[in-house]
């Protein structure tokens, strides 16, 4: 059902629609990290191979790379964007190994913002023309540690979100959101 009413919101807004339609593909949002330069895909158990593929076929002027996901539901469950050219993460052995390999992989050097929770690392970064850089985190009350990581980023305006009951059933900041590129013709 998600994704039948997403795709008519989508479709609403006039937006391209691409559909995996090979049966064997899975691709889930939360193993998708699109940096601005390129996609890491994470290989978890909602994300697969030909999932990645598809993927990279969609986009074929963006560089696709996969990444293990181990110990953890997704991809975005301990990284995500905290501004144009950074990657905030967590800080756990499993997450740290995931940005080795997205490192190695990369041919850019991206900026890293470690926090001590894997999930206060699954943050929103909006460049907002009125507000400039926007950033959606954790509350301090949830993750107070990596609150003060956060807090750190004095060119970012920093908008703490409360998400302990979404998180009681595996919902991250960015599960919760969908993002759009609004254009005059929207």
């Amino acid at each position: 059902k998600q994704v039948e009413s997403m795709k008519r919101v989508l479709e609403s807004l006039n937006l391209n629609i691409v559909e995996m339609v090979d049966e064997n593909a899975t691709l889930d949002g939360g193993d998708v990290l699109f940096t601005g330069r390129e996609f890491f895909v994470g290989l978890s158990r909602r994300t697969n191979q030909r999932g990645a593929e598809i993927l990279a076929d969609t986009f074929k002027d963006y560089a696709v790379s996969t990444v293990p996901v181990h110990d953890s539901l997704h991809l975005k469950s301990f990284c995500s964007m905290a501004g144009p050219n950074l990657i905030a993460i967590g800080s756990s052995e499993a997450a740290q190994k995931a940005l080795k390999t997205m490192q190695q992989m990369s041919d850019h050097r991206y900026d890293k913002l470690t926090v001590p929770d894997d999930a206060a690392a699954n943050c929103i970064y909006l460049n907002i023309p009125s507000k400039g850089h926007v950033l959606l985190h954790r509350a301090p009350e949830e993750y107070p540690e990596s609150a003060k990581v956060f807090e750190k980023l004095k060119d970012h305006m920093l908008i703490p979100i409360a998400n302990t009951e979404l998180e009681k059933v595996d919902g991250s900041l960015t599960c919760c959101s969908v993002l759009i590129n609004k254009t005059p013709e929207l």
